[in-house]
């Protein structure tokens, strides 16, 4: 076990924990924007773990971007829903 092996697994539970902290935020607001941080902070944890326990050369990790690509494509969808349902129409 490397040092960046090690690094990679406390990013991992970093991941795994905000999406936990989200996860309680949603429980308590059941506001749709919790959630949808929460499964993106999964998504990155995961690929993250991925990586590491994979043990895949440096030059064949490029469909782990995917995952990450897919996370933060959740947080635009999640922002995109919650400003459409406010109305939009913030005073500037």
């Amino acid at each position: 076990m490397t040092l960046f092996d090690f690094l990679a697994g406390a990013i991992s539970l970093g991941f795994l924990v905000a999406a936990l902290f989200f996860m309680g935020f949603w429980r308590k607001t059941q506001d749709e924007l919790f959630l949808t941080f929460a499964l993106s902070f999964a998504l990155l944890g995961i690929g993250q773990a991925v990586q590491v326990l994979a043990n895949i050369p440096q030059e064949e990790r490029s469909y782990i971007y995917l995952i990450r690509l897919a996370a933060f494509t959740v947080i635009l969808l999640g922002i995109f829903r919650k400003n459409r349902a406010s109305g939009g129409s913030a005073d500037l």
